[in-house]
C-alpha cells in the first residue's frame, strides 16, 4: 500500500508539472501574439511592438543590413544549388538548396536590393515608389517581424495551446469554414498583429503536417487578415478617419462573407485533403461533440503536447531555425516579386486595362467616378497601399471609402503577403493567387458599396 500511495503521489506530481508546462508558455504566447496593446496612437500586439522598436533601433542602417542578408542568401543559394556541397548540414541545405526558378528570384532580389540601395541602374527599379518602397519601408519591417515572430512562435506551436484551441473552436470553424479550430489562432494573430505573422504560423503548421493542403491554402489566402493598425493607416490616407468604425464594420462583414464563399469555389475547392508528407486526412468529427467533452479532450491533448516538448533550449533552437528560414528564404523573394509588381503598376497601364471590366459593375452599384475607381481595384494585387494612394485624388468621399475598404478585404498583394505565400511551401501558385484576388474583389465590392450607400 505505501508503494501504491507513493506511485499515485508521483503520478499526481508529474501531471501537475505537465499542466504547468502547458499553462505558462501558452499564456506567454497569448500575451505576446494575441493581447491588444496601445502603441503609437494605434492598437497592436506586443510582438509587433518588439519588432517596431527593433526596426527603430536599426534606423537608417536597416536597408543596408537587409541588402547584406539578401546577398548572403543569393550567394549561398547559388553555390549550394549548383554544387551541393552541404551533404551533412541539414539546416544549411534547408535554407539554401532550392529549385532554379527560386534561385533566380533570390539572385534577382539581391540585384534589385543593391541597385536600390545605391540608386544605380534604371530608375524604374530603385524609384521611391518601386524598389525604394520595398527596401526602405517594407523590408525593415519584415526583417524585424521575422526575427521576433520566428523566435517566439514555438510558444504558440509547441506547448499545447493550439491543441486546446483546436478542440474548442472546431464548433465554429468546422461548420462555417470547414477548417480546424486551431486556424482561429492564425486569424486572430493576423487581425491583431500582422498578416505576415499569420502566414508564418500557417506555413509552420503545414510543414509539421497539422494542416492539409486545402486548409493551409484557405487559411493563408482567406484568414491572413490585415491588422487593425494598418487599417487605420489606410483610412487615414483617404482622409476619412472619422468613419473608422463603419469602415471596419464594412471590412469585417465583407471579409466574413468572402471567407464563407471563396473556399467553396475553385481553385481552393480543388486543393487536396492531404498533408505535406502525402498522407490523407481523416474525417473530423470534433464539431459534433459536446463542449464539455471537447474541453476535456483539448486539455488532454495540450498536456501531451507540452510533455513532448524538449525544453527551453530546443524552443530557442527551433525559433532560431524559423527566423533564419524566413529571413534567408523569404526576404529575397519579397524583394524580387514586390519590386517587379510595383514596377509594372507604376510604369505600365496593365492594371488600368485589367480594371476596365469593373467599370460597368461600379456604375451598376452607383459608385461615383467609376472610371477612376476601376483603376484602383486591380492595382491592389501589386501592393495594398497603392489603391489608397491613388484614391486620395478622387473627390467623392463615398468612392474613397469603398476603395480603401476593398483594398483591405482583397488581402493578397504581391509586395508582401503574396510573396510570402509564394516563398513558403503553402500550395498556392501565382495564377491561383490572382484568381482568388479577383474573386475576393467581386464578392466584397457589392457588400462594401451597400454599406457605403447607407453611410453617405
Amino acid at each position: 500500500m505505501p508503494n501504491q500511495a507513493h506511485s499515485n503521489f508521483q503520478e499526481a506530481q508529474t501531471s501537475r508539472r505537465s499542466l504547468w508546462k502547458f499553462i505558462v508558455p501558452s499564456i506567454l504566447g497569448l500575451l505576446l501574439f494575441m493581447t491588444p496593446v496601445a502603441y503609437k496612437d494605434g492598437v497592436t500586439i506586443p510582438i509587433a511592438v518588439l519588432a517596431g522598436e527593433f526596426k527603430a533601433l536599426l534606423g537608417t542602417e536597416a536597408p543596408l543590413i537587409v541588402t547584406i542578408l539578401i546577398c548572403i542568401a543569393a550567394v549561398l543559394s547559388f553555390i549550394t544549388t549548383l554544387y551541393k556541397p552541404l551533404h551533412n548540414k541539414p539546416l544549411l541545405t534547408t535554407l539554401f538548396l532550392t529549385s532554379y526558378p527560386w534561385l533566380l528570384l533570390r539572385i534577382l532580389g539581391a540585384v534589385f536590393a543593391i541597385m536600390t540601395l545605391n540608386a544605380v541602374g534604371p530608375a524604374m527599379i530603385w524609384h521611391e515608389y518601386t524598389g525604394g518602397l520595398v527596401l526602405q519601408e517594407l523590408m525593415p519591417t519584415l526583417l524585424s517581424v521575422f526575427l521576433f515572430a520566428g523566435l517566439l512562435l514555438p510558444l504558440l506551436l509547441d506547448f499545447g495551446l493550439l491543441e486546446l484551441t483546436g478542440s474548442l473552436m472546431s464548433k465554429i470553424m468546422r461548420p462555417l469554414f470547414n477548417l480546424p479550430g486551431r486556424s482561429s489562432i492564425d486569424c486572430t494573430t493576423s487581425w491583431l498583429g500582422d498578416g505576415t505573422v499569420g502566414v508564418m504560423l500557417t506555413s509552420q503548421q503545414y510543414e509539421k503536417n497539422l494542416y492539409t493542403q486545402r486548409e493551409a491554402a484557405v487559411i493563408a489566402t482567406t484568414f491572413s487578415a490585415v491588422s487593425i493598425s494598418f487599417a487605420l493607416v489606410v483610412i487615414a490616407q483617404v482622409e476619412l478617419e472619422h468613419l473608422f468604425i463603419p469602415f471596419y464594420f464594412a471590412v469585417s462583414l465583407a471579409g466574413f462573407v468572402a471567407a464563407l464563399i471563396i473556399p467553396r469555389l475553385p481553385p481552393l475547392r480543388w486543393k487536396t485533403n492531404q498533408y505535406h508528407n502525402g498522407t490523407t486526412a481523416e474525417p473530423c468529427e470534433l464539431s459534433s461533440k459536446p463542449l464539455k467533452e471537447l474541453f476535456s479532450l483539448g486539455i488532454k491533448q495540450a498536456i501531451q503536447r507540452a510533455e513532448s516538448s524538449r525544453g527551453a533550449k530546443a524552443v530557442l533552437t527551433d525559433g532560431a531555425k524559423n527566423a533564419a528560414e524566413m529571413v534567408f528564404c523569404v526576404l529575397p523573394v519579397v524583394m524580387a516579386i514586390g519590386t517587379l509588381a510595383l514596377v509594372v503598376a507604376e510604369n505600365t497601364s496593365l492594371f488600368s486595362i485589367l480594371g476596365q471590366p469593373f467599370v460597368p459593375l461600379l456604375e451598376l452599384l452607383a459608385v461615383p467616378e467609376a472610371a477612376k475607381a476601376s483603376e484602383t481595384l486591380v492595382v491592389g494585387f501589386a501592393d495594398m497601399f497603392i489603391p489608397s494612394i491613388m484614391a486620395a485624388s478622387i473627390e467623392s468621399e463615398m468612392t474613397r471609402f469603398i476603395i480603401a475598404a476593398v483594398s483591405i478585404t482583397q488581402l493578397i498583394y504581391l509586395s508582401e503577403i503574396g510573396a510570402l505565400i509564394l516563398g513558403s511551401k503553402i500550395p498556392v501558385n501565382l495564377i491561383e493567387m490572382f484568381f482568388i484576388f479577383i474573386m475576393r474583389t467581386v464578392i466584397t465590392l457589392p457588400i462594401i458599396a451597400g454599406v457605403a450607400h447607407l453611410i453617405f
